[in-house]
């Protein structure tokens, strides 16, 4: 599970059958106060792939930016380069997605809509408006 922004725009690419396979960088930041009580962040860059629906989905609403939720499993690739040295490549490979960014603009299917949109590989189009509020909003519900 990783909550970051997008290093650049999605690279959509489609294989034989239409398949569509994105692939784009996503920065994830954590920020800590050090012994002296002085803020440190640290950025780690992680390659993101989705596939076929997914895939489609990062084509038409994300960009260099977005603030997204991935859930995924992490796979390791290797290959000869051209001059024979043996490379390594781990990639997330995201099952499901959630878009963070505030959206006041109007969705596909109707009516504006204002918050996170949740799909996943099996209904990429299914999005999920029932969040939990932002962690930043106040929410009624809490007993304090």
């Amino acid at each position: 599970m990783l909550i970051g922004n997008l290093g650049r725009d999605p690279d959509v690419q489609y294989l034989e059958g239409n398949i569509a396979v994105a692939k784009f960088p996503l920065a994830t930041t954590e920020t800590f106060k050090d012994r002296a009580g002085k803020l440190i962040s640290q950025t780690e860059w992680h390659t993101v792939v989705l596939w076929r629906g997914l895939a489609e989905l990062a084509q038409k609403y994300l960009h260099k930016g977005s603030l997204v939720y991935i859930e995924g499993r992490l796979r390791t690739r290797s290959w000869e380069d051209k001059d024979g040295n043996k490379k390594f490549a781990t990639e997330v490979v995201g099952d499901n997605l959630i878009m963070l960014d505030k959206r006041t603009d109007t969705m596909n299917h109707g009516g504006p809509h204002h918050g996170p949109a949740a799909a996943s590989g099996d209904n990429p189009e299914g999005f999920n408006i029932d969040i939990p509020p932002p962690m930043n909003e106040p929410s009624q519900d809490l007993p304090f």
